[in-house]
């Protein structure tokens, strides 16, 4: 397995228990940025609340994501009546929860920067 999709699994992982931790009930999305229709990484719920979730991990304090990655993140969501989040999980920093709206266009990727996450996200008790 390439070091970037095992640490994207852990970082997943890690989620995943926060979540189960949480009382919620959660699945990863098998093959999710692998495979064609897989465009979330983690499901999760409880009673009245529905999320989809793109799970992201940086190293650097600035993380692109493609449009195109987001745009079929956001039909699938919508598919599927869930509420789309993205996960950010910068090195040090922690978990933040974020809008797909508060992406910045940055041409053909859009870019999340710590700063903007630090403002715009929200953490995981703030945040579900």
């Amino acid at each position: 397995m390439p070091k970037n999709k095992s640490k994207g699994s852990k970082v997943e992982r890690e989620l995943f228990s926060m979540f189960v931790d949480n009382s919620y009930r959660a699945v990863r999305v098998a093959g999710s940025g692998m495979m064609e229709n897989a465009d979330c990484d983690i499901i999760a719920g409880k009673k009245g609340k529905k999320y989809c979730i793109e799970v992201k991990a940086s190293k650097k304090p600035v993380k692109y994501i493609t449009k195109d990655q987001v745009e079929r993140f956001i039909i699938f969501s919508d598919i599927f009546g869930l509420r789309p989040v993205i996960a950010l999980r910068f090195n040090r920093e922690g978990w933040f929860f974020i809008k797909p709206k508060d992406l910045k266009d940055s041409g053909k990727n859009f870019v999340i920067t710590l700063e903007k996450a630090r403002k715009k996200g929200k953490r995981f008790s703030q945040f579900f």
